[in-house]
């Protein structure tokens, strides 16, 4: 059974994640305290310098940027649409690549069409099958998207890195195990009965249909966090048809972050293995916002997160699903 626990102290919500009992602490009050290091916005400044040294934009990528063996791709890069997915030359796992998401080197977050974010997920999907077909060991996909600088994104062009690791990251490993665990005690899937309890509350659920659901997290480990929650349990998994709708439902999101005042965010996926189907377990993604890219800003990760893995939140996930709800209507 789905419990949403928490317990009011002082003001703060102590919030408790209902499969990993993380903690998590919220306090809506500190958006409101003073931060004296708030520089000024220097956007357009920062675009500008960046896009004359981009190896990412079209007339450099060509020459700039590494090519995959043959056996993983013919042609050296995959291409689709607007997306070029090439390796990583600074890779932080195995087989890692980066995927361009436009040929423009910069869109704000309204600017995201649908075509660009289907494109760039069938290209990953190419991408990682073609890798799996060349080392069956390799069976753990990760799709993730760092937008700005403030969200550890380097490059300020739209790209995303792709990974196919041969052991799932501990974190992902954890959601296995645990929801390996609530199956056996329950006899039910946890993301199911997840789904159906925010469904029926109505608090947090934002969106759903026939292959996805969207949630505020009750837990979130990060600003304005919102979960995509789908049938399948691998990325590979997804069909075109539920890819279509993936990049639909995401350019609705980064709408509404727009509209609420985001500049910078991650986008981080949790999907079981290539090799086979897990009846336990439902890939997932995690929407949240970084800081807005300034000159110097106050951090939104502090020790509390970065050396307890205690999240320290400042947003009400409940009037995160009133304020993005209408953007999926």
């Amino acid at each position: 059974m789905i419990e949403f626990r928490k317990v009011m102290t002082n003001q703060i919500e102590f919030r408790f994640d209902p499969l990993t009992e993380e903690q998590t602490r919220i306090n809506p009050e500190r958006a409101k305290r003073l931060k004296q290091a708030e520089g000024d916005i220097r956007l357009e400044e920062i675009i500008s310098k960046s896009r004359e040294t981009c190896v990412f934009c079209p007339e450099q990528i060509e020459g700039k940027t590494p090519k995959f063996p043959e056996a993983i791709c013919k042609e050296g890069r995959i291409r689709i649409g607007e997306t070029t997915v090439f390796p990583n030359l600074n890779p932080f796992g195995e087989n890692h690549a980066v995927g361009t998401l436009s040929e423009g080197h910069f869109l704000d977050l309204d600017e995201f069409k649908a075509d660009l974010l289907r494109d760039n997920l069938l290209a990953t999907k190419n991408y990682i099958l073609s890798v799996y077909a060349n080392d069956r060991q390799a069976i753990w996909p990760i799709w993730l998207w760092n937008y700005m600088p403030p969200s550890a994104g380097s490059i300020i062009h739209p790209h995303v890195q792709i990974l196919v690791e041969k052991e799932p990251i501990p974190r992902q490993a954890r959601l296995l195990d645990k929801s390996k665990r609530y199956f056996k005690l329950t006899k039910k899937i946890y993301w199911e009965d997840l789904v159906a309890e925010e469904r029926k509350l109505d608090e947090r659920y934002i969106f759903g249909d026939d292959s996805v659901s969207i949630i505020a997290s009750f837990a979130p480990r990060g600003f304005n966090e919102i979960q995509f929650i789908f049938n399948e349990s691998s990325l590979a998994d997804l069909d075109e048809k539920e890819i279509d709708g993936f990049a639909g439902n995401l350019t609705k999101a980064l709408c509404g972050y727009k509209e609420i005042g985001i500049g910078s965010f991650n986008l981080i996926t949790y999907s079981g293995p290539l090799d086979k189907t897990l009846h336990y377990y439902s890939l997932h993604t995690k929407l949240f916002s970084r800081p807005y890219p300034k000159g110097v800003y106050t951090s939104d990760t502090g020790p509390m997160e970065r050396g307890y893995d205690v999240w320290v939140i400042d947003t009400l996930p409940e009037e995160l699903a009133n304020r993005m709800k209408p953007f999926f209507d």
